[in-house]
C-alpha cells in the first residue's frame, strides 16, 4: 500500500514538472488546465496525508505560503555587473572595433534585452538552493521563497550539477494587463509598465501574493563555465531545463549584429514580453577573459537601447480637464494603440499654447511615444496624411462649473478661479489620498470619483467617516468585504502619517512634499505654523515670498482653520514624526542626484535621509549638481555625471557615509 502511494506521487511529481516544461518552456502544452489542475489537487491531498514521501522537487514546493519580516543580505559568490549602453549603429561598430583590436575574427552572440528584473540563481547537485537580486553587483537580496513560485523555474535539474545561474524576471503583456485591470477595480494604484509590476512582486514579504502575479523567468548566464563559448553555455542551460530565449543568435560579425537589432526594431511589437534592447556578447570565453572588465562592465559584451517607440494613431477629440488648483488641462482623446505594451488612449497636451506650437488639429494622424517609455506623449502631427481636420480653439469657459477662466501668473495655464468647482473638489480629494501625500492605499482615483458622484465623500473629513457607509459601498457592484476591509485600515493607518504628508495633501498652492517637509522639520506641529508669520515664513531656504503668501493666505481662512480641528478631532496626527535636521559635512548645502536601485533603501526613504541631513535632492544632473548616487541599472544620468566630472557615490560609499 505504501509504496504505491509512494509510486503515485512520485509519478504525479514527474508527470506535473514535465508539464511545467512543455508549457512555460517549449511552448508545447501537454496537458489541459482542468487536466492538470486536478492531477496537481489529487498530488497536494496525497503530500499532506504522507507527508514523508513528499519529493524536493514536487511542483507543490512553489505555492507561496512564506511570510518573512524582511530579506536577507546575500554575497554573491561571483559579482553581477551591470552592462554599458549604446544608442545607435555608430556605437555598435565602435564596440566592434575595440574587440577587433584584441581579439582576431570575433564572433558576438545577441539576445533580447527583458526589461525585467535581474537574477542569481544557485542550484547544487542539481538542486534548487537560493535566489538573489543583483543589489549592489556585490550584495543582493534573498528572494528564494519568492523565486519558488514561478512555475517556469525547475526546482530539480536534469543533471546532477552546480549552477550559478543569471537571468531576468520579468511579467508579460497579458498578465501585466490583467493585474492592472484587478487593481483598479479595487481602487488601486496602477503598475505604470510591466517591469515596476514584476520588480514589485517579486520583492513582496508575502510569497503567496507573489506567486499569484504569474511571473516569469528567462536565464541567460554562467559567470564560471568551462565550455569554451557564450553559446555553449546557452545550449547547456536548455539541456538541464532551465528556460532560456529561443530568438537569441550566434552572429559571425557586426554586420550580422547590425541586422539582428534591425530586425527586432521592427518585429518588437509582436513579442509577448517586454523588451527595451539588445544584448551583445562576444561569444568565445577565453576571449572575454583577455577583454576583461572596467571597474563597472565587462568590456566583452554591451547594450544596445531601443530609442523611444513611436506609433501613428488617430487624434480624435480634445478635452479639457479641470485640475485641484482649478488648472485647465487640455488632453488629446487618441484612437486606442499599443505603445511600449500598453494601450493608450489619451495624453496630456499641457495647455492652448503647446498645441499651437505643435500645430495640432482635431482629426490629425499623430506620431505618439512614451517619455521614458512610461508617459504617453504626442510627438507631432502627420501633415502629409492630413485631410478633414478641425482646428482647435481653447474653451473660455470650465468645462465642469461654466465660470469664465482666467489666466494664471505665467499667462499661458488657464485656470478655473471657483473653489466650489466639483471638478476642482474630487480632484483636491484625490490628491488628500496619493501616494505623496496621505498614502491611502485603495482610495484611487476612479474609486474617489464614483464616492464623490454618489455622496459618501464630499470633503476631506468625510473619508474619515467611510466606516459608516460600510453595508452600502458593499452593495456597489465591484467592491467586496476584502477589498472595503483594506480600505478601512488603510484610512485609518493614515491617521498616523508624519505632518508632512498632511501638509502636501491639504493642497496647499506650490506645497508639494519637498517643502512641506522643510515646514514639518522647522515647525514640528501644524500650529506652530498655523502661528508664523509672513516674514518668518519668507525668511526660510525655499520657501520665498509667493509660497509664503500662499501658506499664510490658507491658514488665515477661517474654512481651513476649521478643516485642520475637524481632523483634529478624528484623530489624525499634527505633528512632524521624522528625523531632525542634522549638519553633516557629507551632505549639508549640496545637491544630490539619485539613479539607478540601491538594494536597501527606497527612493523616497534616500531623499528624505538627504534632507535630514541638510542635502537637497534634485531629479536632473547639471554642473551645480555635487553628488550623484549610483544604484543598479543607472540611467543616461550616470553618464552625463562622468562626463561633467561630478562625484559619484556607488551603493558601497552612500552606506559606509550614513
Amino acid at each position: 500500500m505504501d509504496n504505491d502511494i509512494k509510486e503515485r506521487i512520485k509519478y504525479l511529481v514527474d508527470l506535473l514538472n514535465k508539464a511545467n516544461i512543455e508549457y512555460y518552456i517549449n511552448d508545447n502544452p501537454t496537458l489541459t488546465d482542468n487536466e492538470f489542475d486536478s492531477l496537481l489537487d489529487e498530488l497536494i491531498k496525497l503530500e499532506n496525508k504522507y507527508p514523508k514521501y513528499k519529493l524536493d522537487n514536487s511542483p507543490t514546493s512553489k505555492v507561496g505560503t512564506s511570510v518573512i519580516s524582511e530579506f536577507q543580505k546575500v554575497e554573491h559568490p561571483t559579482p553581477m555587473f551591470s552592462l554599458s549602453d549604446v544608442f545607435n549603429e555608430e556605437e555598435v561598430r565602435s564596440f566592434g572595433k575595440r574587440v577587433e583590436k584584441e581579439i582576431s575574427n570575433p564572433e558576438f552572440v545577441c539576445e533580447l534585452k527583458m526589461d525585467g528584473l535581474a537574477v542569481s540563481l544557485i542550484y547544487k547537485n542539481g538542486k534548487f538552493v537560493s535566489a538573489a537580486t543583483r543589489g549592489d553587483g556585490r550584495v543582493g537580496e534573498d528572494i528564494t521563497n519568492n523565486v519558488k513560485t514561478i512555475k517556469m523555474l525547475p526546482l530539480t535539474l536534469k543533471e546532477d550539477i552546480d549552477l550559478e545561474v543569471r537571468g531576468e524576471i520579468y511579467m508579460e503583456y497579458s498578465v501585466f494587463e490583467k493585474l492592472n485591470e484587478e487593481r483598479e477595480r479595487d481602487g488601486l494604484q496602477l503598475f505604470q509598465n510591466p517591469r515596476n509590476a514584476a520588480a514589485g512582486s517579486i520583492r513582496q514579504l508575502d510569497s503567496s501574493i507573489t506567486k499569484s502575479r504569474n511571473l516569469s523567468m528567462l536565464l541567460y548566464h554562467l559567470p564560471n563555465t568551462n565550455l569554451s563559448t557564450h553559446y555553449e553555455t546557452l545550449e547547456l542551460l536548455k539541456r538541464v531545463g532551465l528556460p532560456t530565449n529561443p530568438n537569441t543568435k550566434l552572429c559571425k560579425n557586426i554586420d550580422e549584429v547590425l541586422e539582428y537589432i534591425n530586425y527586432w526594431s521592427i518585429h518588437r511589437p509582436e513579442l509577448e514580453y517586454p523588451i527595451d534592447g539588445i544584448v551583445i556578447k562576444v561569444n568565445d570565453i577565453a576571449s572575454q577573459r583577455i577583454l576583461g572588465s572596467t571597474a563597472k562592465y565587462p568590456r566583452w559584451a554591451i547594450a544596445y537601447k531601443f530609442p523611444a517607440e513611436e506609433v501613428v494613431t488617430r487624434l480624435d477629440d480634445i478635452v479639457c480637464t479641470v485640475g485641484r488648483t482649478g488648472q485647465i488641462t487640455p488632453n488629446a482623446v487618441l484612437e486606442p494603440v499599443k505603445v511600449a505594451g500598453s494601450t493608450i488612449r489619451r495624453a496630456t497636451l499641457h495647455n492652448a499654447k503647446y498645441i499651437e506650437e505643435k500645430d495640432l488639429r482635431i482629426g490629425d494622424f499623430v506620431v505618439i511615444r512614451k517619455a521614458g517609455d512610461v508617459i504617453p506623449e504626442v510627438v507631432r502631427p502627420v501633415i502629409e496624411r492630413r485631410e478633414n481636420v478641425t482646428s482647435y480653439i481653447m474653451i473660455d469657459r470650465c468645462p465642469i462649473c461654466e465660470t469664465r477662466l482666467v489666466y494664471s501668473a505665467s499667462k499661458i495655464d488657464l485656470i478655473c478661479p471657483n473653489v466650489n468647482c466639483p471638478a476642482r473638489n474630487v480632484n483636491s480629494l484625490i490628491h488628500f489620498a496619493e501616494r505623496d501625500a496621505m498614502n491611502i492605499d485603495g482610495l484611487g482615483e476612479k474609486m474617489m470619483e464614483d464616492f464623490y458622484n454618489m455622496g459618501f465623500i464630499k470633503d476631506i473629513t468625510d473619508i474619515y467617516k467611510l466606516k459608516s457607509r460600510r453595508e452600502e459601498i458593499i452593495e456597489l457592484e465591484g467592491y467586496g468585504n476584502k477589498s472595503v476591509d483594506n480600505l478601512e485600515n488603510s484610512i485609518e493607518n493614515s491617521k498616523n502619517n508624519s505632518l508632512e504628508r498632511l501638509l502636501n495633501g491639504l493642497g496647499i498652492s506650490g506645497i508639494g512634499l519637498k517643502t512641506a517637509r522643510v515646514l514639518a522639520r522647522k515647525y514640528e506641529s501644524i500650529d506652530n505654523i498655523i502661528n508664523a508669520s509672513l516674514e518668518e515664513l519668507e525668511s526660510i531656504k525655499d520657501i520665498g515670498h509667493i509660497l509664503a503668501l500662499n501658506i499664510r493666505e490658507y491658514f488665515d481662512n477661517e474654512n481651513n482653520l476649521k478643516l485642520i480641528n475637524e481632523l483634529k478631532e478624528l484623530g489624525i496626527n499634527m505633528n512632524y514624526l521624522g528625523q531632525k535636521v542634522i549638519q553633516d559635512e557629507n551632505f549639508t548645502n549640496k545637491k544630490f542626484v539619485i539613479t539607478g536601485t540601491i538594494s536597501f533603501m527606497s527612493r523616497d526613504e534616500i531623499k528624505a535621509l538627504i534632507e535630514s541631513r541638510g542635502g537637497e535632492a534634485i531629479d536632473s544632473v547639471s554642473k551645480k549638481t555635487n553628488v550623484v548616487i549610483v544604484g543598479e541599472n543607472p540611467g543616461s544620468k550616470y553618464d552625463k555625471a562622468l562626463k561633467l566630472n561630478i562625484e559619484i557615490w556607488d551603493e558601497e560609499k552612500f552606506k559606509s557615509l550614513i
